[in-house]
């Protein structure tokens, strides 16, 4: 159907992504550091992403696409938080962000490269997976090792969950991710304690499962912060 969309013009585009946090629909990501309407069916057309764009680069058309689905759009995000998302990189230089993010970022900037990074939450296919490394880490992991953003999380897809907490086994998922995907390496990075090994049990047999031959390594972090292995 003919129908008003919105379009954005990648040159005047700077990544900042607050059109993406603007569309409650989840129709843009940011991809390599720029935004694109990534799923046309889930653009109602209303153009809620417009009025923050800092450069201008949003804009409406009038063109062939497809119908607006609401239905996906629940189902996909039902809750706004879980919207799929690729993020900038903690190193982006500062003119290829806006004035507003620049005085909010911090000297020990997020390296958190995707949202969400639950992997309850996360899609089984996404562009931000083609070419990543994956790192598999317990939650635990994060608030016991302090540097876990620089040694661990730095150019990786970040995904983390609990056995112990989520409800189900973690396998299936992480194989379809690892199957479907152009995965380089994963990295598993857990917590000195047993139910830990659930995760890593879950990571190791998706690795086999994918039937891929991908380099791969554990890292057990202790109670007290330390790397132990």
């Amino acid at each position: 159907m003919v129908r008003k969309i919105i379009k954005i013009d990648e040159e005047k585009c700077n990544g900042c992504g607050i059109c993406a946090s603007a569309c409650h629909e989840g129709a843009i990501d940011i991809v390599n550091g720029k935004a694109k309407l990534v799923r046309e069916n889930f653009c109602d057309g209303f153009g809620d992403c417009l009025p923050g764009c800092p450069t201008g680069a949003i804009s409406f058309e009038e063109r062939e696409a497809p119908a607006y689905d609401e239905a996906a759009v629940k189902a996909a995000h039902g809750c706004p938080g879980s919207r799929f998302m690729t993020l900038k990189s903690g190193n982006q230089k500062e003119n290829d962000c806006s004035q507003d993010m620049i005085s909010r970022m911090s000297t020990h900037p997020s390296r958190l490269m995707q949202w969400p990074c639950q992997i309850k939450l996360l899609p089984t296919q996404a562009d931000f997976y083609n070419g990543a490394k994956l790192l598999i880490a317990a939650d635990c992991t994060a608030y016991a090792y302090a540097n876990m953003h620089e040694e661990f999380m730095k150019g990786k897809v970040t995904m983390i969950g609990c056995p112990k907490l989520d409800d189900g086994d973690y396998t299936e998922k992480l194989t379809e991710i690892i199957s479907n995907n152009d995965i380089v390496s994963v990295t598993i990075v857990r917590m000195e304690v047993p139910c830990c090994g659930g995760l890593q049990r879950a990571a190791e047999n998706a690795i086999m499962n994918s039937g891929k031959f991908l380099p791969w390594q554990v890292v057990t972090i202790s109670r007290n912060g330390e790397v132990l292995d």
